[in-house]
């Protein structure tokens, strides 16, 4: 119950709108974030994670913390994990738990969005891999 607690204190709970949504919002994710000065390289913000039958989006710094290293979750990082949440609830992939969660947000122009076909053309870049040690 206690790793229940963590995860509700660090992330957004989603509900998936159909069972196939999961691989669809983790690969989604990969091409949200943020764009490097240098190059086609974008830096994954955030990840979906499963746990006892439950949905999170966690910022990937949250997930750092959870994992007892250091990350400083910064009040923007906060905002761009809800509003990138938020996108996910309105392109239909998921439903968030509890809306007063993701009040605050950051203006959508703060946030990259590689669409699928160009994804071939960036080098994608997770900091935290899920379920990877």
């Amino acid at each position: 119950m206690e790793q229940q607690e963590k995860l509700i204190d660090h992330g957004i709970e989603i509900t998936l709108s159909s069972p196939d949504d999961f691989l669809k919002i983790k690969e989604t994710l990969t091409r949200i974030g943020i764009k490097s000065k240098r190059g086609n390289i974008l830096y994954q913000s955030c990840n979906i994670l499963h746990k006892r039958g439950f949905y999170y989006i966690l910022h990937f710094k949250e997930l750092f913390q959870m994992s007892n290293r250091d990350a400083d979750f910064s009040d923007d990082d906060f905002k761009r994990r809800n509003t990138i949440t938020k996108l996910l609830m309105q392109w239909g992939m998921c439903k968030i738990v509890r809306m007063e969660q993701v009040d605050l947000t950051v203006p959508i122009t703060e946030i990259a969005i590689i669409p699928y076909k160009e994804k071939k053309n960036y080098q994608l870049v997770s900091k935290f891999q899920v379920g990877k040690k």
